[in-house]
């Protein structure tokens, strides 16, 4: 069955929204103000994202995970600005006609925003990832090294229409003790900077840094071409979407990068699987939400087992208005 979207860091992470200077999260040489080129402007978001990223790396987990439970109530408290905000970006959407798996990947709903809350709930529970030691070695003269996580410091992410992954993106970062620069699509800008603008006032209430999330508030690529060469600003890259996006990512940046899956996700059916309950995950994989990049693509099934269960599995997902391509027997 398909998890939540999004992976887990051990290092720094920062974040901002330029529309609004007076408010948490928001940038003051956002978009708009006409007076700074994008370089400048990531600079200066990655120096307050820096500044955050001091204060979280030393941070306990008790003040983390305080601000993600803040951020998890900011979200459904502000739920009703964050849906209004989102169905501007709908609307908009609709009227430049894009396809229904973009549209579904970029429609929030009450539902799915308390699945973004919960989802920082589950982060806040996760044990804290700074300090643990991975592994321990001892050299023949008797020296101890150690492989111990720590935080990156300030951590970039380039991603598409999913607004839910600025929640999820920003509740990682600060658990590992990073600071994010988010930069979403276009698309989902005003439902990013309300999700952005209830993050960072909650993780501000709770004696964090308001910059430790950050808004690239600033549409078109010149501020993604920005962060991909921002060396010495930001520490890492993390591009979220589809190939062409990775790939650019990949071959552009300047500064270091962790490369992403574009999809292709499998299930596996053993011969010695329940297969009334694989039949389950099989739909639940594939059906639950198919515009989603963790979405089931293949289904490979012991041979053992096939007989019986791909007849059921083709006619269940069918029913469900899913094509099927096999391979040859």
């Amino acid at each position: 069955m398909k998890g939540p979207d999004g992976a887990t860091l051990s290092q720094g992470i920062a974040a901002g929204d330029s529309a609004h200077p007076d408010r948490p999260g928001h940038s003051p040489s956002g978009a708009g103000s006409g007076s700074q080129d994008d370089h400048t402007y990531i600079r200066e978001l990655a120096t307050r994202a820096r500044e955050a990223s001091r204060v979280l790396s030393a941070a306990s987990r008790a003040a983390k995970d305080a601000a993600l439970l803040a951020m998890a109530r900011a979200l459904e408290e502000q739920m009703d600005g964050i849906l209004a905000a989102n169905a501007q970006d709908v609307v908009a959407a609709q009227e430049r006609g894009v396809s229904k798996a973009h549209l579904d990947r970029l429609t929030l709903s009450p539902a799915r925003v308390r699945q973004m809350a919960e989802g920082l709930r589950a982060v806040a529970a996760l044990p804290d990832p700074v300090g643990e030691m991975v592994a321990m070695t001892k050299r023949p003269n008797g020296l101890e090294i150690a492989q111990v996580r720590v935080p990156l410091g300030v951590v970039g992410i380039i991603y598409e229409a999913r607004p839910n992954v600025t929640a999820d993106t920003a509740g990682l970062c600060l658990k590992s003790g990073n600071a994010v620069l988010l930069r979403g699509s276009s698309d989902a800008l005003n439902s990013n900077r309300a999700i952005v603008e209830a993050l960072a006032a909650a993780i501000e209430v709770s004696g964090l840094p308001a910059a430790s999330v950050q808004l690239v508030d600033r549409p078109g690529h010149g501020a993604a071409q920005a962060m991909m060469e921002a060396v010495g600003f930001i520490d890492v890259l993390i591009p979220r979407g589809g190939r062409g996006l990775i790939q650019q990512v990949v071959t552009t940046a300047r500064v270091p990068v962790i490369e992403t899956g574009v999809g292709n996700c499998h299930t596996y059916i053993d011969e010695s699987a329940d297969l009334d309950q694989a039949l389950a995950i099989v739909i639940n994989a594939k059906c639950q939400r198919p515009s989603v990049c963790n979405a089931m693509e293949t289904l490979l099934v012991h041979e053992a087992v096939a007989p019986h269960f791909l007849p059921q599995a083709a006619e269940a997902l069918k029913k469900r208005g899913v094509e099927l391509r096999g391979c040859p027997a």
